[in-house]
């Protein structure tokens, strides 16, 4: 099969395409004709060297796909050769073939293209563990998101809004802010002109706040919640080291968890897809919330893809891999 392979650590420049022997399926897993694999944060930190894959994942990288089952593993039951599934991936979705575990599949939403679809793994994986699993958003909650046309931006302001919350986004320009509000943030933050903080003080301070920003941010996030708000990071794109003072966090008694996807169990991965099977796909199914892509891409000029995902882009950047 053909695919892209990270030839070493370095830049959009080492990704490689290249003949690799098709997977098989092992033990409760499927085997998936990849149509489309969407390209993520973890793909470039992983090409860059510093986000290892497993011991027992592909060296390919590519985190969730859409395609179709091609042959499923001893055990699964729940899915049959031709159906045609998105899929959280443990890696391997640069390629034309990937495996996953079945639990990790989810139906593609009802006239959805598979190009959209290998939009939803990871940010609704992502989106859902953080914003509402573990961070307990509820409807009349304030919720502040930064990166606000990013993947799991444009994913997180969707679903907020869609369950009831008040939503707040920052975004590098204006447009983006505009960008942001149209999706359902009450308030699009420019956050190269405003300040965040001082916009959610007047607005009565957040319940939630979903970051990947880090670095500086971390102290001014503590500043922006409310006395008992939940603090939920997810990536450190300026850095994971900062001077903090915790007394601030005691006295309001404020919550600050951090988690990332990749690691979990696949129990665990498997209980996010039921709660998304159950809470989301309805309402993807209905059109009532619509993954933003902003362009593909064919699979040998992956590179290129890459060069997108670190410069400007709003929603997702996917592979054309069939």
């Amino acid at each position: 099969m053909r695919a892209i392979e990270i030839s070493a650590p370095g830049g959009p420049e080492v990704l490689r395409l290249t003949d690799r022997p098709q997977p098989e399926p092992g033990q409760g897993e499927v085997l998936i004709r990849v149509a489309h694999a969407g390209v993520n944060r973890p793909d470039a930190l992983q090409r860059a060297g510093s986000y290892n894959p497993p011991p027992d994942a592909s060296d390919l990288p590519g985190l969730e796909a859409a395609g179709q089952i091609l042959a499923i593993g001893q055990g699964v039951t729940d899915w049959k050769e031709g159906d045609a599934v998105t899929a959280l991936l443990p890696g391997g979705g640069y390629a034309e073939y990937a495996t996953t575990p079945a639990a990790h599949c989810l139906p593609v939403p009802d006239g959805m293209p598979l190009d959209q679809a290998a939009c939803l793994p990871e940010t609704f994986f992502t989106v859902w563990t953080n914003v509402f699993m573990a961070g307990g958003l509820r409807a009349g909650q304030t919720f502040l998101i930064h990166g606000g046309t990013s993947g799991i931006g444009t994913t997180a302001i969707q679903l907020a809004r869609h369950f009831g919350a008040r939503v707040f986004a920052t975004a590098g320009s204006d447009e983006k802010a505009k960008i942001c509000e149209d999706l359902g943030a009450e308030r699009g933050i420019n956050y190269r002109e405003e300040d965040f903080v001082a916009i959610l003080k007047d607005a009565g301070r957040a319940d939630l706040i979903l970051d990947m920003v880090g670095g500086s941010y971390l102290p001014r996030n503590v500043k922006a919640l409310k006395t008992g708000g939940r603090l939920q990071q997810i990536a450190f794109l300026t850095g994971p080291k900062v001077e903090l003072n915790f007394a601030e966090v005691m006295v309001r008694r404020l919550t600050i968890s951090g988690s990332t996807l990749r690691p979990q169990s696949i129990a665990a991965k498997a209980r996010i897809a039921e709660a998304l099977w159950q809470e989301v796909w309805p309402l993807l199914s209905a059109g009532r919330i619509a993954p933003v892509m902003d362009r593909s891409f064919p699979l040998e000029n992956a590179a290129d893809a890459h060069r997108a995902l670190e410069a400007d882009h709003i929603g997702k950047i996917v592979l054309n891999v069939a």
